[in-house]
């Protein structure tokens, strides 16, 4: 069966396909069905609300079941910052990179015990009879004071899982433990139960 996964994020991509392959789902591209979402505005108050909206407006255009995730880093001593802002924390155009780094010098001065924050990673399904399965995940830690590591993307290097940043941890590390690994264990339950009843 074939599910249209609402991202243009290649490294997000690889992350669900590695889950929904293995349930017999045939990942694909918006780019693939020769769509865009450019045109969907994220401007949800909540992950969830703006994951609906990725796959809602994905199903619509294509008529095929959608997969959509929408994740943040919650950061404690800023309020819940960035929140929904993930993605656009500092302004658009900015890399990965500059976004961490805006965020580590906003977190300068401070204290270990103060630096604690999570990733939340809400996904939604649309399937092909137009019913919606959710998923959450959430994944506690702290900011780190420095970037390490070199995989993964976003915030990983700077998120601190124990002792090691997200962006040290292979991926079967990172899947077992993350926001969107514990999101998509959830919706791949649900998935199974859906397919065994349908």
């Amino acid at each position: 069966m074939k599910f249209i996964i609402a991202s243009n994020n290649k490294k997000k991509l690889v992350e669900l396909e590695r889950i929904l392959n293995p349930l017999g789902i045939n990942a694909v591209t918006p780019k693939e069905e020769g769509i865009t979402l450019d045109d969907v505005e994220e401007n949800g108050t909540t992950f969830a609300e703006n994951a609906f909206l990725k796959a809602n407006a994905a199903y619509l255009k294509t008529g095929l079941p959608a997969v959509a995730d929408d994740s943040g880093l919650c950061v404690d001593a800023l309020d819940g910052r960035p929140g929904v802002y993930t993605a656009r924390y500092g302004g658009e155009g900015l890399t990965d990179e500059e976004r961490y780094i805006k965020l580590l010098d906003e977190m300068k001065n401070v204290d270990d015990d103060k630096r604690s924050a999570h990733f939340t990673s809400s996904i939604c399904c649309i399937l092909p009879d137009g019913s919606k399965i959710t998923a959450e995940g959430i994944c506690k830690g702290k900011i780190g004071y420095e970037p390490i590591g070199k995989d993964g993307f976003g915030y990983d290097p700077i998120f601190m899982f124990g002792d090691k940043s997200f962006a040290e941890l292979s991926a079967e590390e990172k899947d077992a433990v993350s926001h969107r690994g514990k999101a998509l264990t959830e919706l791949k339950a649900k998935l199974e139960n859906y397919f065994k009843n349908n």
